[in-house]
């Protein structure tokens, strides 16, 4: 048969039905994001004990932007363009990527998965103390001020305050929280300095990815001296921190805000801490006190009032 149409039996025929894309419930991708994201401390963990910390950054980084560069080549982006613009994201690719999977990968040098994990979910509380100072749109509520208290109390009852903070690492513990901050001072000014670009959401990351790839190439022989000779697993936990923990996470993100939005998406933040915990204990053996789970939840719940927002939640 011709492919050729004339333009009297194209107008006739009725147009193809699309097929329908297969897709995952979101659900079930919003399961697998939480699992990614909650065993990535392990993997930063297992990394660590075979490279130095800016190492397993830099190869999670390698990674994580070869993943997302293969989905930018599938869908035929380009990367964004202009001089201005990338140097806003050399500043977030700083605050969102190189900054805090450094402090984290550090970090964990002194102290156990588990308890880096339970500092990442203090992201939001900074976030909205962060928020009250540089977003003036952002107005406190009664709830959302006792949110950010409650919030703290859990980190202290996490570190055991009242024990003088005994059995902790005090550097690597401020590592991990400084991580956390690190993350809504990036978003902070990417809303600031980025938003409606016309970029798409993948262009941009890849970008920042690339970026942040560059910051730690430039930084790591400077700092590490190169390997004498490679292990194997933590070798396989760096590419599995990339490829799944970085660039599959990210994909899979934003395919639940675009389904689900934004706030429903963002939930996964509190089911980190609790597979981070059960992974360090189950697979790494880490010890637990009772004050650890207790102060995530009251963590968790201090982070979840600080996202109701006015007239909606509230």
């Amino acid at each position: 048969m011709s492919a050729v149409t004339t333009p009297r039996s194209r107008s006739a025929e009725s147009p193809a039905p699309a097929r329908p894309r297969l897709r995952l419930d979101w659900r079930l991708r919003f399961g697998a994001l939480s699992l990614i994201w909650g065993f990535s401390f392990l993997l930063i963990k297992v990394g660590t004990d075979g490279y130095a910390p800016f190492q397993v950054t830099l190869g999670r980084l390698v990674f994580g932007t070869a993943v997302l560069g293969a989905a930018m080549a599938v869908k035929r982006e380009r990367l964004p363009r202009g001089a201005r613009l990338w140097g806003h994201m050399a500043v977030s690719a700083f605050f969102l990527n190189a900054l805090p999977f450094s402090l984290f990968a550090y970090s964990e040098l002194t102290i156990p998965s588990t308890l880096a994990g339970i500092c990442n979910a203090t992201s939001p509380l900074w976030g909205m103390a962060l928020s009250l100072v540089a977003l003036s749109e952002d107005r406190p509520t009664r709830v959302r001020v006792a949110g950010l208290g409650l919030g703290f109390l859990g980190v202290l009852t996490v570190l055991g305050a009242w024990q003088g903070f005994h059995g902790l690492d005090a550097t690597g513990t401020a590592m991990a929280l400084l991580a956390s901050l690190s993350y809504p001072v990036g978003w902070i000014y990417v809303r600031r300095t980025l938003a409606g670009t016309g970029n798409s959401h993948l262009s941009m990351t890849g970008a920042q990815l690339l970026l942040a790839t560059v910051q730690l190439a430039v930084v790591t022989p400077l700092f590490t001296s190169f390997p004498a000779h490679f292990s194997l697993v933590p070798l396989l936990a760096i590419a599995a921190l990339g490829a799944f923990g970085t660039g599959l996470a990210v994909l899979i993100q934003y395919g639940l805000v675009a389904e689900v939005g934004p706030t429903t998406a963002q939930m996964v933040t509190y089911f980190i801490p609790v597979i981070a915990t059960a992974a360090g204990v189950a697979i790494l053996g880490e010890s637990l006190r009772w004050s650890t789970p207790a102060g995530a939840v009251v963590v968790l719940a201090g982070a979840a009032l600080t996202q109701l927002r006015p007239g909606k939640d509230a």
